[in-house]
């Protein structure tokens, strides 16, 4: 499940806790990547729920996207946002937190559609993680947003581990890629609550991509996301996700209107909240 092996546990949205002086720094003696893991992904998750609690009380949905690296998540943004503008009857205000190795290729592309983008350059992890998420919040003015996106790092193994605080995972499966990736990736697969076969103009020319073997790898891993169809080039089965969006966003507005939240005011004077969990042991001298 986790992926100690590359390093890409610590990144720069945590790496302060396992520094000299960290919360994390010192742990049992012989047993420091085990523990030091656990902690990270605990402290990881404390982060998520936190970042949850911002989303919910400025009633924004916060949307996952996930999938291999040029499998279209930019692209489908793109055609997402410019088709929403077009149609003043749905008008979505939209937000990307844009997660990527390098360049901020894709935040400009984004921002050429008239919709701010938060560039993390996550450097050589694999992922994006809650302490990272919770930095770009510090950037990102969430009032009278209906979604954020956070595009994540393109890779079909990490991401699925990592909580952002997210309410929705989608993750891409493009037809160049092949229709077995979920027995492939299992992980991500299962994590998603909405798949998409994106690129699917290509089905004719890629004909031994059979988006019902992908149907049933999905279904032999026990996921039971629905699957559409959709291609950003040509518009295909565009409307389809734009319902489920709509119909997300009313999700959530439902649930809220359940359980009310505090509003989150106190986002930037959390570190106290902390303290009360129990550091690892061994930690006195």
């Amino acid at each position: 499940m986790m992926c100690d092996t590359c390093g890409c546990n610590i990144t720069h949205g945590n790496e302060s806790l396992i520094r000299p002086g960290g919360k994390l720094a010192r742990t049992q003696s012989g047993k420091e990547a085990v523990s030091v893991l656990h902690s990270l992904l605990d402290e990881n998750d404390h982060t998520a729920k936190h970042n949850r609690e911002h989303f919910n009380g400025h009633n924004v949905l916060a949307i996952n996207l996930m999938s291999s690296p040029g499998a279209g998540k930019t692209a489908l943004l793109e055609a997402t946002i410019k088709a929403l503008k077009a149609d003043a009857s749905r008008d979505l205000s939209i937000a990307v937190i844009e997660g990527d190795l390098e360049t901020e290729n894709d935040a400009e592309r984004i921002r050429k559609q008239g919709v701010e983008a938060i560039q993390i350059a996550t450097g050589s992890a694999c992922h994006l993680d809650a302490h990272m998420i919770h930095q770009a919040l510090h950037n990102l003015k969430l009032d009278g947003l209906d979604i954020v996106f956070i595009e994540n790092v393109g890779n079909l193994v990490c991401p699925a581990s990592f909580d952002l605080g997210q309410h929705l995972n989608v993750t891409l499966l493009s037809v160049p890629e092949g229709d077995d990736k979920p027995a492939k990736y299992p992980v991500m697969f299962r994590s998603a609550d909405l798949v998409l076969i994106s690129k699917s103009d290509l089905l004719p020319v890629l004909d031994d991509f059979k988006p019902e073997n992908a149907r049933q790898y999905l279904h032999d891993i026990a996921s039971d996301a629905p699957v559409f169809e959709l291609s950003s080039k040509d518009q295909s089965g565009m409307q389809q996700w734009f319902d489920w969006l709509f119909d997300q966003i009313e999700k959530q507005k439902a649930y809220l209107a359940e359980h009310p939240v505090a509003s989150a005011h106190h986002h930037h004077h959390h570190e106290h909240e902390h303290e009360h969990q129990p550091h690892a042991e061994g930690n006195t001298p």
